[in-house]
């Protein structure tokens, strides 16, 4: 891949395909250029698995209920009224989504969700899917993140939106899983402050420092599912290498972070420079016991040029 020729998308895409970590018991070392944690981290501290579980149960039957039935009663009974929303193509507040969805079931009738993978970590929860809105369509690949206030409601919503192609070049598609064991499912739950050292270390270390060493944190066989890059990880370091040099002024800012298992989701602005607008991105990662990364999804969106309809950035 030759870096004179990276797409915006691919340029993303690049850096998301590798972290770090290292063994059991693994703690991540501040660094003098790495940003402080962000507020919207969920604490794994405050978890309440019973809690975590039942916003997963509300935020899945949200999205069907809404996009594949068009029942706005559940609008009323699990969003509040002042919804805070983040996708700049919608504004705030409960009325508008049932206003966008009395549009959408109308021009899409069989609409179908198709919920992937599903996390949740203190009052986030993240939303995996490949919505497909017509039959014999590839649809999108579609990250949701929510946040629950403290009465069970969604108070907010982030969303990265990215069209499903044709081919991909490693063979698998942007949802399935391939590191075994092949479940959608989360691991178990005493790997999430592990598996959230291990994610947040590559934001730290590689991204904030541009340190390309991190790559041999990868497992070899490392199982992509961007579309436009192929599975492992030989080669990446000099990639990652001749990437910085090229775009010394990268900016890559950590958002929040939903880790539970085996699974971690961060979101995230990409920007090439300080007057780049950049892209919304989702990652994905699936870590090891062994501390290494299996395997990687992801949604890229652009975040647009038009003024938003609300009075919120895509953060």
């Amino acid at each position: 891949m030759s870096n004179t020729h990276l797409s915006r998308r691919t340029v993303a895409a690049l850096l998301a395909t590798a972290t770090i970590g290292s063994m059991a018991g693994f703690a991540p070392t501040a660094t003098a250029s790495a940003p402080a944690p962000s507020p919207t981290v969920a604490d794994s501290r405050q978890s309440n698995p019973h809690t975590e579980e039942r916003n997963k149960r509300v935020a899945v039957h949200v999205l069907r209920q809404l996009f594949e039935e068009g029942n706005l009663k559940v609008a009323d009974q699990y969003i509040r009224a002042d919804y805070i929303q983040h996708n700049p193509t919608a504004p705030d507040g409960r009325d508008a989504i049932k206003n966008f969805i009395r549009d959408w079931t109308a021009q899409f009738p069989d609409h179908v969700y198709n919920v992937k993978r599903v996390l949740a970590q203190g009052d986030l929860v993240m939303v995996h899917s490949n919505p497909v809105y017509a039959p014999g369509t590839r649809g999108s690949s579609v990250v949701d993140i929510f946040r629950f206030d403290r009465k069970g409601m969604i108070a907010e919503h982030w969303d990265v939106v990215q069209d499903v192609p044709a081919t991909t070049v490693n063979g698998n598609d942007m949802f399935g899983t391939v590191s075994r064991p092949r479940t959608d499912q989360p691991g178990p739950r005493w790997m999430t402050p592990f598996s959230q050292k291990v994610a947040t270390a590559y934001f730290d270390t590689l991204l904030v420092d541009k340190n390309p060493d991190a790559v041999r944190y990868l497992t070899p066989e490392y199982y992509q599912h961007n579309p436009t890059i192929p599975n492992g990880s030989a080669g990446l370091r000099e990639q990652f290498t001749n990437f910085f040099q090229q775009f010394p002024n990268l900016i890559v800012e950590r958002k929040r972070v939903i880790a539970q298992g085996d699974l971690v989701a961060i979101h995230a602005h990409y920007r090439l420079n300080p007057e780049d607008r950049g892209q919304a991105v989702v990652d994905i990662f699936r870590v090891g016991k062994h501390g290494k990364i299996l395997e990687h999804w992801d949604s890229v969106q652009d975040v647009p040029s038009t003024p938003p309809l609300n009075d919120n950035t895509m953060f």
